[in-house]
């Protein structure tokens, strides 16, 4: 007689997190803080004899784009998947912003993939592209793809994807215990 007392479910955590994070960001990040420095200097030090129309320009513009870039940069440095018994939740950055919450009923099946590069997805960050899909991509390297049941495809760079998709394929086809013979 075999005992039912123990689910036949493996032995994976309740939630299961995992990460992804690309230090090149940082460099990117320390351009925005350049070109921040740049417009400040200029509306400090400036002579202002040119005019102000064109240093008010300059300024705004380094100050603007050094935000751009810098927060653009910072909200893509990490990439951070939860998977519990009824969701798979995506944050990206130190903010969680963006954020992409998918109810596992959504989701049709997950695959891992080794090789996910941001060359093919049009570069870093939250992506879309019509015969692709949508994608969180922060580095390259192994990712997992979750196929939705309305057809769409969603693609995250994570480390150890196997075992993200490990758990999300056991989530959506959960082990009944045997039958009692």
């Amino acid at each position: 007689m075999r005992d039912h007392s123990r689910s036949a479910r493996p032995p994976y955590p309740d939630v299961w997190t995992g990460r992804a994070t690309n230090r090149m960001q940082w460099l990117l990040a320390l351009i925005g803080v350049a070109c921040m420095t740049l417009g400040i200097v200029l509306a400090l030090d400036s002579a202002w004899t040119t005019g102000v129309a064109p240093l008010v320009m300059a300024v705004v513009g380094c100050i603007a784009a050094g935000l751009l870039v810098l927060f653009g940069t910072l909200a893509f440095v990490h990439v951070a998947l939860r998977v519990d018994e009824d969701h798979l939740e995506v944050r990206c950055g130190h903010m969680g912003v963006p954020r992409r919450r998918i109810p596992l009923s959504h989701v049709a099946g997950a695959e891992f993939v080794p090789h996910v590069t941001p060359r093919h997805w049009g570069g870093w960050g939250y992506r879309w592209r019509p015969e692709k899909g949508t994608a969180v991509v922060v580095r390259r390297g192994e990712g997992l793809v979750l196929r939705l049941w309305d057809g769409h495809t969603f693609t995250i760079t994570v480390d150890d994807a196997e075992a993200a998709v490990r758990v999300i394929r056991d989530r959506l086809h959960p082990h009944r215990p045997d039958p009692v013979h």
